[in-house]
């Protein structure tokens, strides 16, 4: 079995425990997770097994989807609510109204300076580790986009909101810094990510429902399979001869494909190889300098 699992992470364990624990369900050790959730976080976490693993550099999760919570009137080191409480403020004056015209200042490209507690590493050395030894060191702002900011409800101090967000986004920096504008503070209380790319909470399945699945023999029924994980690539299904080709590790031609015209409209770019609806491997499509294209292989997937 190869395919990936969208698991709903619950609250209090990191997204390695969550690897570790389909590992023992599964009995396999080649499994990893597409991006890593902070422990209190829930939601989406999509888990790859065995020849899927090798599918992750191709996926598309450019696009994340959260519903945040947020407090206001709270700053922490953390920057969520799991943290030490720095400062405190008064957000009795801060309406619904105003609320909602600061989101529309945080849609669109903006500079987010990452937080301490975060897995980017410094010499080597995780900022979490750095910032639970009481050591803050200079962070390079970067370049995040806020495709959306929805306000979900709006209960003084608790503001929930659904975020959509490129890749690399913190959404406990988004929360401080919202807060920061606000002259009250906030952190965040809970943060339950809905989609990511195309894993989406509406397929997410809990460790126990997967555990129960695997005793029942099921558990193949709970796997999405590679070729559909890479549904954002256009297809290319292969002939026999192709598809024989490629089992060897060499690219085929256009003609040991079964597109009727694949000269005609084939953009530059990565592309899948298929044959009956399963994905055979992963190939670039590069332009001529007289004109056409070639394939070029990727990655093979196929026996």
């Amino acid at each position: 079995m190869s395919g990936f699992f969208v698991i709903d992470k619950p609250a209090g364990i990191s997204s390695h425990d969550v690897v570790s624990r389909v590992r023992r369900i599964l009995g396999t050790r080649r499994v990893g997770h597409t991006g890593t959730l902070d422990p209190f976080a829930t939601g989406v976490l999509p888990v790859a097994v065995n020849d899927a693993t090798k599918v992750i550099p191709f996926l598309d999760e450019g696009v994340k989807c959260y519903q945040a919570l947020l407090r206001l009137g709270v700053v922490t080191d953390t920057l969520d609510m799991t943290g030490r409480i720095l400062a405190e403020g008064d957000y009795s004056s801060v309406s619904r109204e105003r609320f909602l015209e600061l989101l529309t200042r945080f849609c669109g490209v903006i500079s987010q300076v990452p937080p301490m507690f975060s897995a980017i590493k410094r010499d080597g050395q995780p900022l979490y580790k750095l910032a639970r030894q009481g050591i803050e060191v200079e962070r390079r702002a970067r370049q995040v986009e806020i495709h959306s900011l929805e306000l979900l409800s709006f209960e003084p101090p608790l503001a929930c909101l659904r975020v959509s967000c490129s890749r690399g986004t913190y959404v406990r920096s988004l929360a401080d810094d919202l807060g920061a504008e606000l002259g009250c503070g906030a952190s965040l209380q809970e943060l339950r990510r809905i989609a990511s790319g195309p894993f989406h909470l509406s397929s997410a399945i809990t460790l126990a429902t997967l555990e129960q699945a695997k005793e029942g023999g099921m558990s193949d029924a709970l796997c999405l399979d590679p070729y559909a994980a890479l549904a954002h690539l256009p297809d290319i299904p292969l002939s026999d001869a192709g598809l024989a080709k490629v089992r060897h590790g060499r690219s085929p031609e256009w003609g040991e494909t079964l597109l009727s015209a694949p000269c005609e409209g084939t953009e530059a770019g990565l592309a899948r190889l298929s044959r009956n609806g399963s994905l055979a491997a992963v190939a670039r499509i590069e332009p001529l300098p007289y004109g056409g294209s070639r394939l070029v292989l990727k990655r093979v997937f196929c026996n």
